[in-house]
């Protein structure tokens, strides 16, 4: 008993002397593990396997900009990607990241910011779903995690269905119902909490923890010009008219003569009235748990409205 004691005790020192030989060999920065369904990480076998089960892709449209002082220039697209790959845990659907940077102007006074033009960023999508419908995905799903995308978004997805075999859609808009999410008048109001606010903060801490710095948050004066800042209260109660006529001039590049772009509106990069030490991971999980689950009821009503074609008619040239 004793020598099968000491020969199991040897046999495990060995193994982590060989793990550790392997991991000095190694890059120490490297900590990600596979993830399913998530397109970086497949090999070719792999996407082709799946191919036989789905022809759908989520794409995330997101953005390289400033996020205040407490949360990282990377928000939009790694929460973004981490939304898609939490939704292709539950249905099976291809994870498929593009760009980093998206439609970002406004956010320029900030350092680290990267913006691209609308021209480029819809052609680089637009040619990219052309390689995915190549190999045999037919319904594209974006998901926009930057709001200064949207209307990019729009034209790619339209062009998509008007222009190949494929349907394309943004599914945010779809589980709300195909209405654009917009407020919606309410009895009292609400403090003004947009960009890299509260809001948006939890969903980091919750997302991306190990990023977030809320010992970097704090309170946030906004400067707006005083036409918007009249506008504001109705905005915060949710007028659909005053939110659509705010939303339309606030946020807007510096050169356009505004007044909106975000340094000259906030201090701090932060969009909002809100204390983002407010801000909670728990708050985080239950958004992101609201649109996972409406996000994967919605691809799978979709399946079963329409059932997956062959592989072969979907690979016809």
């Amino acid at each position: 008993m004793f020598q099968m004691s000491s020969r199991i005790n040897t046999l495990l020192l060995a193994a982590l002397v060989a793990a550790s030989s392997v991991r000095a060999q190694t890059n120490p920065l490297w900590h990600e593990e596979k993830v399913k369904n998530f397109l970086p990480h497949m090999t070719w076998p792999e996407v082709q396997d799946l191919l036989t089960r789905t022809d759908m892709v989520i794409i995330p449209v997101a953005s390289l900009e400033e996020h205040g002082p407490q949360a990282p220039i990377g928000t939009d697209f790694l929460s973004g990607v981490e939304e898609a790959k939490l939704i292709a845990q539950k249905t099976d659907v291809l994870v498929a990241p593009i760009l980093l940077p998206g439609i970002s102007p406004y956010h320029m006074e900030f350092p680290g910011t990267i913006t691209i033009s609308h021209d480029t960023a819809q052609r680089v999508y637009f040619e990219a779903v052309q390689s995915l419908i190549h190999h045999g995905f037919r319904r594209i799903l974006f998901v926009n995690a930057h709001t200064g995308n949207q209307y990019l978004t729009a034209y790619v997805a339209d062009r998509i269905n008007q222009e190949t075999p494929a349907i394309a859609l943004e599914l945010h808009t779809a589980t709300q119902g195909g209405q654009a999410g917009g407020p919606s008048t309410r009895a009292t109001p609400l403090p003004f909490d947009r960009h890299a606010g509260v809001g948006e903060t939890s969903s980091a801490m919750y997302l991306i923890p190990s990023l977030v710095d809320l010992s970097k948050a704090g309170k946030n004066d906004l400067t707006l010009p005083d036409h918007l800042n009249r506008a504001l209260p109705q905005v915060n109660l949710g007028d659909r008219v005053a939110s659509q006529v705010f939303l339309a001039e606030a946020l807007k590049p510096k050169d356009t003569g505004k007044h909106t772009s975000t340094r000259e509106m906030t201090a701090t990069g932060v969009w909002s009235e809100r204390d983002t030490r407010e801000a909670t991971a728990g708050r985080g999980r239950a958004a992101t748990d609201s649109f996972v689950n409406a996000a994967v009821a919605f691809i799978e009503k979709w399946k079963a409205i329409r059932p997956l074609a062959p592989l072969a008619e979907r690979q016809q040239r």
